[in-house]
């Protein structure tokens, strides 16, 4: 077992042994406290709000397995208590004028644009040592994680915080990590997981039949497009201001400025067209800054290329992920010009 984990989580030797101790303490404490589902279900003593979370999870793996064409391979057969709202914490990094993500170098995942720690104090140390050196840091947690296969990953209590559709939101993203993963491309990987789970759940409530829950996901969908059309704004404002000849002095100004236009425009728009509703609220909890950005776009920038697929493969999942596939061998630029593609305009409808 301490070999596998050796081999799973060491890093390069970038890394010092308290990062793998870290990591293999966490992972070999996250195996040990896994718990048979169908045990649980069979037990009388398990809470039934516990037991109804677990069925409703064993439907959504049979669908992911069956309709969207993903594997499960063990993988959520058990279960986990988690002590607090985050199994992982991951750190993100940027530099103070540059929107790419520091990346670090695992030997089987390949390299990231984060870094995850078991535990939020480590994490947060190691965001304070990285702020310390000039650089724009966020400490993000994670309900979930993919072990890429190499573990049984289990359910994990903090997958239950939300409704069924955050549930198989959570299952369709991990196991989509399973499904395709290329090794030292973030940005291919997270976009193409985030978009099985976008498309995905939007399946499974259709399946379900739940018109209700599917409108109110479709409507989800639309605050995540109005939001990232904001966040887009803001990117190609800093993009330019950084690729500038301007002084230290006056960029640092302006990004100040940039950000608080962001959260200016943030409001209007809850205040204006979501009728009051702060969704994306935590973003703006603490200030603004580059990883905020560069962690968003990991997940959300390649939507539309992936979008363009979905459409190609005329809504049939084994097709899109072929699809995906023969994307994922392009080479690096070709791949991240491919990625970066923007939605087609759609023309505005008149009245006929």
């Amino acid at each position: 077992m301490i070999l596998r984990l050796l081999l799973v989580l060491c890093l390069t030797a970038c890394s010092g042994p308290s990062y793998y101790l870290q990591a293999m303490s966490g992972q070999n404490k996250l195996m040990k406290s896994r718990q048979d589902i169908q045990s649980l279900l069979d037990d009388p003593a398990t809470p039934e709000e516990l037991a109804g979370h677990l069925k409703t999870a064993e439907q959504i793996k049979e669908f992911a397995q069956d309709e969207l064409d993903l594997p499960l391979d063990g993988s959520y057969s058990s279960y986990v208590e988690v002590e607090g709202e985050a199994l992982v914490w991951n750190v993100v990094a940027t530099g103070e004028f540059s929107l790419q993500p520091k990346k670090w170098c695992f030997l089987v995942a390949g390299c990231v644009p984060y870094r995850g720690f078991f535990a939020k104090q480590k994490a947060r140390k190691s965001a304070d040592r990285l702020s310390q050196k000039g650089m724009d840091v966020i400490v993000s947690p994670a309900a979930a994680y993919s072990s890429l296969g190499w573990f049984n990953d289990p359910l994990l209590s903090t997958m239950f915080s939300d409704s069924d559709s955050r549930l198989a939101a959570y299952l369709f993203h991990e196991l989509a990590h399973q499904r395709l993963y290329n090794k030292n491309d973030g940005l291919f990987n997270e976009g193409y997981a985030n978009f099985v789970e976008q498309a995905g759940v939007r399946s499974w409530l259709e399946f379900k039949q739940r018109p209700d829950e599917l409108k109110r996901w479709q409507q989800l969908q639309e605050v995540s497009s109005d939001f990232s059309s904001l966040v887009g704004k803001s990117r190609t404002d800093l993009y330019k201001l950084y690729h500038s000849n301007q002084t230290e002095t006056a960029m640092r100004q302006q990004k100040a400025e940039i950000f608080a236009s962001l959260e200016h425009d943030y409001h209007k728009l809850s205040n204006e067209k979501w009728q009051g509703k702060r969704y994306y609220s935590s973003w703006f909890k603490e200030p603004l800054n580059n990883a905020r950005l560069a962690l968003y776009n990991t997940y959300e920038g390649s939507h539309c290329a992936f979008q363009r697929l979905w459409d190609q493969s005329g809504g049939n999942w084994q097709k899109f992920h072929q699809l995906a596939e023969q994307k994922s061998s392009l080479q690096k630029d070709e791949r991240r010009e491919w990625l970066n593609q923007t939605c087609p305009e759609i023309a505005p409808q008149t009245d006929l």
